[in-house]
């Protein structure tokens, strides 16, 4: 069937998914292959996840964290220079195309979109003779990219039903990112820049005479180049009108119950069970509104630093023994978390997998 495939021009990601599809599907109430979906365009997303989907039966999707855009005019430079002076394209603010049509696939075939990216090779991830420097926390400054773009592009207020997880860059970053996204909104939310950072509102006489009285050398003589008075770095850095200025308007927050709205309902944050940061996430007492950060556990088996799959589990629950973690919190990352994200869509996503009495109950409960 492969050789079948590569004759009719399908794509590599088609061929992946067809080869996992068919390999686990005797194994489908134990585990559940995820369909790989590639985003150079929206139409490209949406003719695998609709195959993946509706001719595969998958029912678990990753798509990446961003595409690498080249530069038209580093081109005349040649294909070795064009290549590395690209710029990144996260699906969401700025980006070359309009995503939503694929956000609205994902909702249609009720998909839950999952990253795992790497920005190594990045500007901070580009030492030539360390690879530890490298890969420390390379996952999560992909991740936070991607999830900044959603959340600034208004992706989440546009589709409110719609989740995204971000699996084995840890859960830290997410919590820093939730906080971080408020204090901004806190004091630069388009109100607080009018009513005190407004250029319009400043005493330009008072000014100039404070650059007369102690600008010394500096402005002796060039008072005239001061233009109105606003002084050099006020015009630069200022909008005519700082009233059209609103970088959140298109994520819709109006306050900051909005972020949590639009970040901590849609976010979830894949965790290894060793990693200990993930007490920031259900650090009820720091994370604004007293939430906690939808980390989940990303148990990383398989790979080659995971030797024992049974210590995974048991890693996790040493965090609660450690009291790291509570057992209750211990709850929402190995169950309800991940029950919340791949339900949120599809209600039957554990139908006729051994946990699928344990998932009903859970929404029954709801």
């Amino acid at each position: 069937m492969h050789e079948v495939l590569w004759a009719k021009g399908y794509r590599v990601n088609t061929l992946v998914n067809t080869y996992h599809a068919d390999i686990f599907r005797p194994y489908s109430d134990r585990l559940t292959p995820i369909a790989a979906i590639p985003l150079h365009t929206p139409e490209e997303g949406i003719e695998e996840l609709e195959y993946a989907v509706n001719v595969l039966g998958l029912k678990a999707i990753q798509i990446p964290g961003y595409v690498r855009r080249p530069i038209p005019a580093f081109e005349k430079y040649g294909k070795e220079v064009a290549n590395e002076v690209v710029w990144i394209d996260n699906f969401g603010l700025d980006s070359q195309y309009d995503y939503d049509p694929f956000w609205a696939k994902c909702v249609e075939l009720k998909v839950v979109p999952t990253t795992h990216a790497s920005s190594q090779g990045w500007t901070t991830q580009r030492s030539v003779t360390n690879a530890q420097y490298n890969h420390i926390n390379h996952f999560a400054f992909a991740a936070e990219a991607l999830c900044k773009s959603l959340f600034f592009g208004g992706v989440t207020r546009r589709f409110p039903q719609l989740k995204f997880a971000f699996l084995e860059g840890g859960s830290a970053w997410g919590a820093s990112l939730y906080a971080d996204i408020i204090w901004h909104w806190e004091t630069r939310n388009k109100q607080h820049l009018l009513s005190n950072n407004n250029p319009a509102i400043i005493d330009k006489e008072a000014l100039v005479e404070l650059y007369t009285r102690y600008g010394g050398e500096l402005v002796d003589g060039r008072l005239d180049k001061i233009g109105d008075g606003l002084g050099f770095h006020h015009q630069l850095l200022a909008p005519e009108d700082p009233g059209e200025l609103d970088e959140f308007e298109l994520a819709g927050i109006e306050k900051p119950e909005d972020v949590r709205d639009r970040f901590l309902n849609h976010f979830y944050f894949g965790t290894e069970s060793d990693d200990t940061r993930v007490s920031q996430a259900f650090n009820r007492a720091a994370n604004p509104f007293g939430d906690r950060v939808k980390a989940f556990l990303g148990s990383d088996s398989g790979h080659w630093d995971v030797p024992d799959i049974t210590a995974v589990t048991a890693n996790a629950y040493s965090m609660a023994e450690r009291e790291i973690i509570t057992e209750e919190d211990l709850r929402y990352f190995l169950s309800i978390h991940p029950l919340e994200l791949y339900t949120s869509l599809n209600q039957d996503f554990f139908k006729g997998t051994g946990v699928e009495k344990a998932a009903n109950e859970y929404l029954a409960g709801k």
